[in-house]
């Protein structure tokens, strides 16, 4: 199993977040995306606007947005 990144580039997270279906709603001084889901509802995902997302807070992001441990690193090796 791939280790979980502890301070992942914000492009690749991004980059690894579009893969898993969310897409890119708002940039400022937060990071703003959305995934819609089949059966009509939304998930929001908010982060920080920083070069790199420490491990903890990208750990409290995937719990938040409902995104499993492992789907998001088979994900995150792809990008």
């Amino acid at each position: 199993m791939p280790k979980f990144p502890v301070d992942a580039p914000l492009a690749r997270v991004i980059s690894t977040l579009e893969v898993l279906s969310f897409r890119l709603v708002r940039r400022g001084n937060h990071i703003a995306m959305v995934r819609d889901n089949a059966d009509g509802t939304k998930t929001p995902l908010t982060m920080p606007n920083h070069r790199t997302i420490k491990a903890s807070t990208l750990r409290t992001i995937l719990t938040q947005a409902g995104i499993q441990r492992d789907d998001f690193l088979n994900a995150y090796d792809k990008t």
